[in-house]
């Protein structure tokens, strides 16, 4: 009989191309996965298969604004996953992010390791990302999620949720429910759908790392004090720059601003502001909204006393209400440089006759005293560089601060195993244009490290790290994706990373110099507890 082989060859087809054939067969069968709304075909490409902009909840259109995501109806076919979703309503900040006027944009995002070989049995941890963007811009397409996958052995997802007026705006005519908590309510009904599906993508459903940066940090930290809605959704946590601890407004504060946002796009009648808004253009919204947030960067940050989350967040993470999972935590050193550095390419003069002022403006008549002696001009390379260093130890105007991080890991490590972290690495790639003062480890300079060239646009046009700080990327990378894999961090040749149970016990990152520190004394915590004790020493639960 004649073989396999024979036959091809009197076929004129040879056995390096029936092979080859194979391969391909293989190849795209493994482009195309089966989701619980229907078939996907994503990519194959830099050692991962990448699928994107697939819808996972109904567009949140017409008479879906300022509801609560609804399900989605299943496809028929196969639905192209190859580019993709267009970020939800914004308007474009700080002549870096993107604007779009786009309301359906629930979109997720999958990546996973891709060797070309079959592997039914090997479930890898999963780590779903969701992006930053002051809770009122941002977009998935501006990480590249291929570099963590391949890193960690790990699928991970990103995700679109509705932020400014359409995700974060309370109104006295929405829903009580879950008024103002929509772009939360939008990941949480993401998290349901890699629940159920990412087995489908080779992860594992009961190994999932919640991880995120700024306001996907806040966002975490919000899934992380709603035990009734979110327990069961997430296995860990990653916060970066998150402020766990931060005192929000209560829903009832905050819709005041749904109130003017109406006002201002001519909804008056206050019971009918609901459906009036929703007739109008996004771009109208999107408008009326930045005139009422103003300088406030808090707008539009999550509000209490909802479903979406119960508690002050603050008061929830002391008593013990909380989903209960190992958690890495920490923030950036030099946090509110960026801040401030935009703040003067915006025409903002900080210097020596006006320092006092600005400090006045940021705590109050009462106390500019005293945080003029704790950080006086003469231990400072300019004054912008002093007011960023008062800001980044403290500030009640949002949570992007060193000891709101430590009082918030020091709250939650009453209840879970805590790993905290500073990211210290002063020669981090700038990440806006040059403000004529030293940048540093500013808010979110450590984005690079996780996502290669990332440059808050989706021309991911950064720079290479330096040697040293790719070294570090490395390590940072290595810790993370290990705690995604067992909730406990590690990295090769790295110190050990204990829990977090003394303000000496924080793990800073920095070329080099990878190791403990006191951070409460850098950052001049003891001094901001005297002058802020309900926030930082005894928690005080404002609703009683």
């Amino acid at each position: 009989m004649r073989t396999i082989r024979a036959l091809l060859a009197g076929m004129g087809i040879s056995a390096v191309l029936l092979s080859g054939s194979v391969n391909a067969a293989t190849t795209q069968a493994d482009t195309i996965v089966k989701t619980d709304h229907g078939k996907v075909r994503g990519v194959i490409q830099n050692g991962v298969r990448e699928f994107k902009g697939i819808p996972y909840a109904a567009p949140p259109v017409g008479d879906l604004r300022w509801v609560e995501p609804q399900p989605l109806k299943p496809w028929t076919g196969v639905l192209d996953a190859t580019k993709y979703g267009s970020a939800c309503p914004q308007l474009g900040r700080y002549g870096l992010t993107e604007a779009s006027e786009t309301e359906d944009c629930l979109h997720i995002n999958v990546t996973a390791p891709y060797s070309g070989k079959r592997e039914p049995n090997h479930k890898r941890p999963v780590i779903v990302w969701i992006h930053g963007g002051g809770f009122v811009g941002g977009s998935s397409a501006l990480y590249p999620l291929d570099t963590m996958a391949k890193s960690g052995d790990a699928v991970v997802v990103s995700l679109n949720y509705r932020v400014g007026v359409f995700g974060f705006m309370p109104h006295p005519g929405f829903g009580k429910a879950h008024n103002g908590g929509y772009g939360l309510e939008d990941q949480r009904a993401a998290m349901r759908w890699v629940k159920r599906n990412i087995a489908a993508f080779g992860g594992d459903p009961n190994n999932i790392t919640l991880a995120a940066e700024s306001a996907g940090a806040s966002s975490v930290c919000m899934h992380i004090v709603a035990p009734k809605e979110t327990t069961g959704l997430f296995n860990k946590a990653i916060i970066q720059s998150g402020g766990c601890a931060h005192q929000l407004k209560s829903v009832a504060e905050s819709s005041a601003t749904g109130t003017t946002v109406a006002a201002k796009v001519g909804c008056l009648d206050a019971a009918t502001a609901p459906a009036c808004m929703r007739t109008k253009p996004v771009n109208d919204l999107l408008n009326a909204a930045t005139e009422a947030m103003g300088s406030n960067l808090m707008t539009y940050a999550p509000s209490f006393g909802t479903d979406t989350v119960p508690l002050q967040p603050s008061v929830a993470i002391d008593s013990g209400q909380i989903v209960k999972v190992p958690m890495i935590n920490g923030g950036n050193r030099d946090e509110l440089r960026l801040y401030v550095a935009y703040a003067v390419q915006g025409g903002d003069v900080i210097n020596a006759g006006n320092y006092s002022a600005h400090l006045e403006s940021e705590y109050g008549k009462d106390k500019v005293d005293d945080v003029l002696a704790e950080y006086p001009l003469e231990n400072y390379s300019s004054p912008p560089v002093a007011l960023a260093a008062a800001t980044s130890d403290f500030t009640l105007k949002n949570g992007l601060n060193n000891c709101i991080y430590l009082q918030g890991g020091k709250s939650l490590a009453k209840h879970v195993d805590v790993y905290e972290y500073v990211f210290a690495d002063a020669n981090a790639p700038p990440v806006t244009e040059d403000p004529g003062f030293e940048m540093g480890a500013v808010h979110s300079a450590e984005l690079p490290y996780q996502f290669p060239h990332f440059s808050n646009t989706t021309k991911l046009d950064g720079p290479d790290l330096a040697p040293a700080s790719q070294r570090l990327a490395d390590q940072m990378m290595a810790y993370w994706t290990s705690f995604a894999k067992t909730g406990k961090p590690s990295a090769p040749n790295s110190p050990h990373w204990n829990k977090f149970t003394a303000d000496k016990m924080v793990l800073q990152f920095e070329p080099g110099k990878v190791g403990y520190f006191d951070a409460s004394d850098q950052h001049k915590c003891g001094f901001w507890k005297k002058q802020y004790p309900d926030i930082l020493t005894k928690i005080v639960d404002p609703t009683k």
